[in-house]
């Protein structure tokens, strides 16, 4: 049974089909997780009974798709993370940004916040595809080197090992100034509706940016709140 003195970050990380409830109550499970439960709907003015009984029904028919990735290997998890978060954080950026660029062109002379959405967009974008580069080509590859010699015990000496602690450290920071940028974003859209006038793209664009904000908070959660940890706990049983 879920209880109130849980933190959002622990239902996460334990059942899987908690975070479509989260996001259904507006509840962070990513970057501010660390609130407990009571404490996350407090904050939201939303029922903690209906919380918990919402995460609960969830349990009950929890879908076999939905995969509990505490339980597959580190290498898998980096895998998934790369094939379909990366992925789609790659092609949604440009396509946004463009979105961006024609409805501020068209409708930023009587709705200035758009100029300032799309500057927050531009460094979201910035800040983002350095971070996803240093994950695929540094981190990444470290968090599977350090498992496969979990396996294979002694392989390489005490000396030349590096600890991922500090990138991870950095990535995390990186990942809560991402969640402060979304979060400015929101509210500068208004929670991303659009003006009754607003021609389709206009609609599009903050559709688009309501995607976005789900995916990255599933993306992070997945790397804040199982990756990391579980390389941590690794290499800390190493020592």
């Amino acid at each position: 049974m879920t209880a109130v003195t849980q933190t959002v970050r622990e239902i996460a990380q334990k059942q899987p089909t908690s975070i479509r409830v989260f996001e259904e109550f507006g509840i962070e499970y990513c970057c501010g997780g660390g609130e407990r439960l009571i404490e996350a709907c407090a904050a939201k003015d939303v029922d903690v009974d209906a919380v918990i009984a919402a995460l609960e029904a969830a349990a009950r028919n929890e879908n076999p798709q939905v995969k509990d990735w505490t339980k597959e290997s580190l290498a898998s998890l980096t895998r998934h993370i790369v094939a379909t978060h990366h992925a789609y954080c790659k092609d949604e950026l440009p396509r946004l940004s463009g979105l961006a660029m024609k409805v501020v062109k068209v409708h930023g002379g009587t709705n200035p916040e758009l100029t300032l959405i799309r500057a927050k967009l531009a460094e979201l974008a910035e800040e983002l595809t350095d971070h996803l580069a240093e994950e695929e080509v540094v981190v990444f590859p470290m968090i599977v080197k350090l498992e496969a010699e979990k396996v294979v015990a002694g392989v390489e000496p005490e000396g030349s090992r590096v600890s991922v602690g500090n990138p991870l450290a950095l990535l995390i920071q990186e990942h809560d100034h991402a969640g402060v940028l979304l979060a400015e974003i929101r509210s500068l859209s208004r929670d991303f509706n659009a003006p009754e006038y607003a021609c389709s793209t206009y609609h599009a664009f903050f559709e688009g940016l309501k995607e976005f904000e789900r995916d990255l908070h599933r993306h992070v959660h997945l790397e804040n709140n199982i990756l990391f940890p579980r390389a941590i706990e690794l290499e800390a049983s190493r020592s």
